[in-house]
């Protein structure tokens, strides 16, 4: 698969559209997959499944604490739900959302948040693995060693051979006093790896200071693994930065490009990234000069350099960005909108490997608008989950939408 650099391949793909007709893709119509869940759902997320399948996880809040629970994808639809835990202290909330990993068949990887302390924001990451397909789990160990009651959450992960790397945002400097320079009391982006024995090693200080509240996303080229976090400067610009693994270090993070947004608080908005050979892209929300925009860009160098950002929608825009490659190279990006009636809409567009904007096709109206849907390709389909509220109660939409590639 190969995501096209407009730049580079504009004559290559005007000569292919002159010589032969085009196949363009088509969005078939919506399917609801139904899902078997239990009281107010939060925080859907697609995960890798093994062989390239998919898992889907989310919490379900109980009378004390919440469940992890997930399901993985097979023979084209999502199968009996597992639970990972039931955790008393699971911090539950809307944008920071765990996951399910499954690594190869029988082992399992999951991360949730587990409050540290009686304080609304003092939470830790920890990490637990299965070794027989999600029958039991081991203890969680937490993935830092700070011991610090603050913030820590937002990750990513992706398997290494022992085990899992995670990248995160990490509060333990704004425990600091405050002094003249905000960066003393920054939140910073953090690394470590968990072997598949629960040990904790190759931690490391990404970035000395990131936005507070942004997701991260993490994909793995054919030159390594390539993240993407939205930064933080001393004069509060809060720009997409990426960041790429060499020979086990991430190296400093540099911005993907310059919108000089200059916002003093976060806006809860991650970008999102996918990575096929030496293709990487990014799909972002900004706001530039002082309009609400989504951009994507494209690399075929493996994330070390970028074409020319292509601006995917702009108007009333809420952002909570995703981004799927299709088998013949193209794009889709999701995103929410805010309608003039008041309601929201979940969005798709489709983006040719020649950098060609298609429609936007609306999938669904969300009544919720602080929402992160989840967006994935796998069996010739677009999958997408997301939570909607009916009657005071937080339920789990899950849509599949069949994609005609030629």
């Amino acid at each position: 698969m190969r995501i096209f650099s407009v730049v580079r391949l504009a004559v290559i793909s005007a000569l292919l559209t002159a010589c032969s007709p085009s196949v363009e893709p088509v969005f078939g119509t919506v399917i609801d997959v139904p899902m078997e869940t239990a009281g107010n759902v939060t925080g859907p997320r697609f995960s890798q499944g093994a062989d390239g399948g998919l898992v889907l996880s989310w919490m379900e809040s109980l009378e004390s604490g919440a469940a992890l629970q997930y399901a993985a994808l097979t023979d084209g639809s999502f199968g009996r739900s597992g639970r990972v835990v039931i955790e008393p202290r699971m911090f539950v909330n809307w944008a920071d959302l765990p996951s399910v990993m499954q690594v190869k068949e029988d082992h399992l990887i999951a991360h949730w948040l587990r409050y540290s302390a009686d304080k609304t924001y003092s939470y830790d990451v920890v990490v637990s693995q299965s070794a027989n397909a999600g029958v039991t789990w081991s203890e969680p160990v937490t993935a830092h060693s700070d011991g610090t009651p603050t913030e820590h959450g937002f990750v990513s992960m992706y398997p290494q051979a022992d085990g899992v790397a995670l990248l995160w945002l990490d509060g333990r400097d704004t425990a600091n006093e405050p002094g003249e320079n905000i960066l003393d009391t920054s939140m910073t982006l953090r690394s470590a790896i968990v072997t598949s024995d629960g040990r904790v090693t190759q931690e490391q200080l990404v970035d000395d200071s990131v936005c507070d509240c942004c997701q991260t996303d993490v994909a793995v080229s054919s030159k390594g693994p390539v993240a993407v976090y939205r930064d933080r400067t001393a004069e509060e610009v809060r720009d997409i930065y990426v960041t790429r693994n060499i020979d086990g270090q991430w190296q400093p993070g540099v911005p993907i490009h310059e919108d000089n947004w200059v916002i003093a608080g976060c806006p809860v908005n991650g970008p999102s990234i996918v990575a096929t050979h030496d293709n990487v892209a990014i799909t972002w929300f900004s706001v530039v000069n002082g309009s609400p925009v989504v951009k994507v860009i494209t690399s075929d160098d493996g994330g070390i350099s970028f074409a020319e950002p292509i601006e995917v929608a702009s108007g009333r825009l809420a952002g909570y960005v995703g981004l799927a490659a299709l088998n013949d190279a193209s794009l889709v990006v999701s995103w929410v909108s805010r309608n003039e009636s008041g309601s929201n809409s979940l969005n798709l567009r489709r983006i040719t490997n020649d950098g060609q904007l298609e429609p936007v096709h609306e999938i669904a109206d969300i009544s919720q608008l602080r929402v992160v849907p989840q967006l994935a390709f796998r069996n010739d389909s677009l999958f997408i989950a997301w939570t909607d509220e009916l009657d005071g109660t937080r339920h789990l939409r899950l849509v599949r939408v069949p994609v005609n590639t030629g």
